[in-house]
Parts: C-alpha cells; sequence; structure tokens
C-alpha cells in the first residue's frame, strides 16, 4: 500500500484544483472536457506500465536515470542525472511548495491576495521541514505520505459528494448540449497538454525499486491500483466542478476548486483552500522522497 500511496500521493497535487480550467478553456465542451479527463488517465496507465515493465527487467532504484544508463551508457545517465538534480527537481519541488504557501496562507487574507514574502517564507519552510523528515528517516517520511495521500483523497471525496448532491437535487445546467464546443485540433492539444499536467508523477515509484517488497509482484500492482483509482477520482471531480460552478466561473476561475468551495459550502468555504495545500504538502513530500532515491544511486 505504500507504493499506491507513492503513485496517489504524488500525482494528486496542484492539478486537479486548478487544470480543469485549462482542459474547459480549449474544448469549451462538457462532454469532451470529460472525455480528455479519461484519455489522460488512459494514457499515464499506459505509461505507467511501460514503466513497470522496465522497473521489473532493472531491479534498481533511479528511475529514468537508471535506465537511460543501462540502454545508453553512462554518458547520457550522467547528463539525465545533473538535468534531474539542477534543473527538473527543484524546480518542480518550488511550484508545487510554492503553490502550498500560497494556499495555506489563503484563509488569512480574505479580502487580498497573500504577501509575496510571505509565501516565499512559507514555501521554503515547508521545503525545510519536509526535507528534514526525510532525511532524519524514511519511516516518518512514508507516514507523511500516507497521512496526507488519504487526507486529500478525502477532500476529494468531499468535493465528489458535494457535487452528486447538486446534481440529485436537479442542478443540471452546465450538461444541457455538453457536446457543443471547440474540436479544432490546435485546442485538443492544448486541453490533452493541461491534463496531462494533473497527471504527472506516474512514473515516480520506478525511483523507489530497490525498497519494494517482491517489485515483480507489487510495482504492477501498485500501478493498476492507482491509476484507476487517480483516473476515477479525476473524472468524478470534474463531474462535480460542472454540477456546481458555471461554464462562465470556470472560464474566469484561476482555482476552480476554490471558486466551487465558495458556491457549495458558504461559510465552510475556507475549508478548500486548506485543502488543495493539504495535497500539495503530500505532492512536495513526494517529490522529495523518489528524488532522494534518484541521486542516491
Amino acid at each position: 500500500m505504500n507504493g499506491v500511496a507513492i503513485i496517489v500521493g504524488t500525482i494528486i497535487g496542484s492539478g486537479i484544483f486548478i487544470a480543469p480550467t485549462g482542459v474547459f478553456k480549449y474544448t469549451e465542451s462538457v462532454g469532451s472536457s470529460l472525455l480528455i479527463w479519461s484519455a489522460c488517465g488512459i494514457l499515464s496507465t499506459i505509461g505507467a506500465l511501460c514503466y513497470a515493465e522496465l522497473g521489473t527487467s532493472i531491479t534498481r532504484s533511479g528511475g529514468d536515470y537508471a535506465y537511460l544508463l543501462v540502454a545508453f551508457g553512462p554518458l547520457v545517465g550522467f547528463l539525465r542525472l545533473w538535468i534531474a538534480l539542477l534543473i527538473i527537481r527543484p524546480t518542480t519541488q518550488t511550484i508545487v511548495a510554492l503553490t502550498f504557501a500560497q494556499y495555506a496562507a489563503k484563509p488569512f487574507f480574505e479580502d487580498c491576495e497573500p504577501p509575496d514574502n510571505a509565501v516565499k517564507l512559507l514555501g521554503a519552510v515547508c521545503l525545510c521541514l519536509l526535507t528534514a523528515i526525510n532525511c532524519l528517516s524514511v519511516k516518518w517520511a512514508m507516514k507523511v505520505q500516507d497521512i496526507f495521500t488519504a487526507g486529500k483523497l478525502l477532500a476529494l471525496a468531499l468535493i465528489i459528494l458535494a457535487g452528486v448532491y447538486q446534481m440529485a437535487t436537479g442542478q443540471m445546467e452546465n450538461f444541457e448540449n455538453m457536446w457543443e464546443g471547440n474540436y479544432g485540433i490546435e485546442n485538443i492539444g492544448f486541453a490533452f497538454y493541461s491534463g496531462l499536467f494533473a497527471f504527472g508523477g506516474w512514473n515516480y515509484l520506478n525511483f523507489v525499486t530497490e525498497e519494494l517488497q517482491d517489485p515483480y509482484k507489487n510495482l504492477p500492482r501498485a500501478i493498476w491500483i492507482a491509476m484507476p483509482l487517480v483516473t476515477g477520482i479525476y473524472v468524478l471531480v470534474n463531474l462535480a466542478y460542472f454540477a456546481v460552478v458555471s461554464k462562465t466561473e470556470m472560464l474566469s476561475s484561476l482555482a476552480v476548486a476554490v471558486t466551487f468551495g465558495n458556491r457549495m459550502f458558504g461559510s465552510l468555504a475556507f475549508m478548500v483552500p486548506i485543502f488543495v495545500a493539504l495535497s500539495t504538502f503530500g505532492g512536495v513530500n513526494g517529490v522529495l522522497f523518489t528524488s532522494a532515491r534518484l541521486f542516491a544511486t
């Protein structure tokens, strides 16, 4: 189950709370938006299964680096490792940590945006705290991952239930003419780009292959459990968004989950930014946990 927690906890970060706006912006269609979310999940699952094949053939931690090292030799592996060290992982962690800080600070600044310095400081504290936990104990790091993965699944379940309630009471305006939209190739491509952003992280379990018990069995199993779970949750969450948030609000919202909370939860709307913050906090921990295994190989 730790393998499932790593995949789910790393994939579900800030994407599902902000990316739906991008997908709908380019499709302008509720039906095609839901289809694209499903297709993005299928594509990500195929990619994850390809990595599972690599992970069971080359049973060492390091993910991309380990596979490039074996396939193309030390030079390509060396370049991939240093690009990850200097560019990919630091920028990924910084973006997610700043997203955490932005939403964690939001309830304290209801009438304005949180100050930039406060956001940057809180993001730095997040990175330092989780780095310290990962340095001190693998067990603590996995407990953090398990707890925050459970927390984000609970938050998304609440959003889904709220959407189901809204649809059960007959709020189905957004689903009228749901297939009318923009079907240009360029727009569909951009919509897929936005959707796939929310699925980033499906390959991260391969960075800790050596620490998995019986990776030949548990690596594919974790992927088969985690990827359909995430895809199903994403489609249901988008259904909930469309049941509550109008199309105009969807297009103008920077974070559709916050707009959803403001319309659905009233005085308890402050909980939604907290849910997003918890989700991104767990995402930062997942990236840090797997990054350490990449650079240790």
